[in-house]
């Protein structure tokens, strides 16, 4: 599987009850048990998540943090309170884009045959990779494979597959063997090949090369 950081920043100055210094689950520095964000502090820090991943995408995870807190609105003070580290601002960018990878296959399961939802949130996959492969390579210099965070989302990634190739086999649209794991390391395979600029086109017509072979011989497929 694809697996989707560096320097400490000192802050002088004051902190606020609002945002006060933060650990990287979001709790106080310092406290052994998380305590939740007030409103503002909390919205500070979801502005940052997601303009950071903005700014990584056009511009690579090295942009100045100063420009991350500019555009978020924000001080710079205040990211460094919620992100005392660059890792810690990557780490809870590429979070929160591995979970917005796995939700909503409800909604495609909801409104699409099941083979079409799968295949639709393989391109997701890989149309994912593209636009986030400088943070994946940040991640996996500086984070061991065995970490919390790599475990956390390796199971949400394999959980979905799992969810969407159980529902097609169940309808009858793919072969009743097709294997998650199998489908998830053939999409590893497909990425790997990512320095060519039109490997994303050919990543999704192989992609559709897969789904024929898992509907080949299924009456029900679509």
């Amino acid at each position: 599987m694809v697996k989707f950081i560096s320097g400490r920043y000192d802050v002088s100055g004051s902190t606020t009850t609002d945002d006060a210094t933060l650990a990287v689950d979001g709790s106080p520095a310092g406290e052994s048990v998380a305590k939740p964000l007030r409103s503002d502090a909390k919205r500070n820090r979801e502005i940052l998540i997601d303009t950071a991943s903005k700014v990584f995408a056009e511009r690579g995870v090295d942009t100045s943090l100063e420009d991350i807190a500019r555009q978020a609105g924000v001080g710079i003070g205040t990211l460094y309170r919620h992100f005392p580290t660059r890792h810690d601002l990557i780490e809870a960018v590429y979070r929160q884009e591995v979970e917005v990878l796995c939700s909503g296959i409800d909604e495609l399961l909801a409104t699409q045959p099941a083979d079409r939802a799968l295949a639709e949130w393989m391109e997701r996959f890989i149309r994912h990779v593209a636009v986030k492969r400088g943070l994946v390579g940040a991640m996996k210099s500086v984070v061991s494979a065995d970490s919390e965070i790599f475990a956390y989302t390796h199971k949400l990634v394999v959980d979905t597959v799992t969810t969407l190739v159980d529902a097609a086999v169940a309808a009858g649209t793919i072969k009743p063997d097709t294997d998650p794991m199998d489908l998830l390391r053939g999409l590893g395979g497909f990425c790997q090949a990512n320095e060519q600029p039109d490997w994303q086109d050919r990543a999704i017509r192989l992609v559709a090369l897969l789904m024929d072979g898992l509907r080949y011989g299924c009456p029900r497929s679509a």
